[in-house]
């Protein structure tokens, strides 16, 4: 049980492919639709997630955050050289899912553990993670398949991101249990945070 709920969670994101089979509008509006869900996903998940698993006063989690972010954005901009920049929703895409993926392992880590501890509490966990893995398959989905026009990539580049919530799990099984830690935790998040904020910033 305490596998099932966050693989279910994970395989939620593919959920975000299905207006890619329905509405062709949504093509001149991809990208800002996009954009549009991942400043939803910094604002109301991953900035209050990392401030949460802080332990500090205010200054000292806020000075944390904002160290986490500007982590984020190096490594974006590391990421981003070797990424081709021609197809603007296809490099949103790619980077989505990688920022996805990076967002999802702590989350398939956080489920696991919350499970193994209170498995109402772990079901409860993992039906918020499925609500807003929604749109976060749409950000990767959509605008991979109005650059490519290819069902079949938007399928496996959500589902690679999908399962990158069990990847957390078993990480967390063979490795982090004993020490995962909330600062460990608050860092990655806001390190997403940051690498989502670039992406956004360098689109518009």
């Amino acid at each position: 049980m305490i596998i099932i709920l966050p693989v279910i969670a994970g395989l939620s994101t593919l959920l975000g492919i299905i207006p890619t089979y329905f509405s062709i509008i949504i093509i001149n509006y991809s990208l800002k639709l996009t954009i549009g869900i991942l400043l939803i996903i910094i604002i109301f998940n991953l900035i209050p997630e990392s401030y949460h698993y802080l332990n500090k006063n205010i200054f000292q989690s806020t000075l944390l955050i904002i160290i986490f972010i500007s982590l984020g954005i190096i490594i974006n901009i590391i990421i981003d050289r070797f990424i081709d920049n021609s197809n603007k929703l296809y490099r949103l895409g790619i980077l989505s899912m990688l920022t996805i993926v990076l967002h999802n392992i702590p989350e398939g880590i956080i489920t696991m553990i919350t499970s193994s501890t209170n498995i109402k509490l772990g079901i409860i966990t993992s039906l918020a993670i499925m609500l807003h893995n929604i749109p976060e398959g749409m950000s990767i989905a959509i605008p991979i398949y109005y650059a490519t026009n290819n069902h079949k990539k938007a399928f496996l580049y959500t589902l690679i991101a999908g399962f990158s919530e069990l990847f957390g799990v078993l990480i967390s099984l063979l490795f982090l249990k004993n020490i995962i830690s909330d600062f460990k935790l608050s860092a990655i998040l806001g390190i997403t945070a940051g690498i989502m904020i670039y992406l956004i910033i360098s689109l518009l």
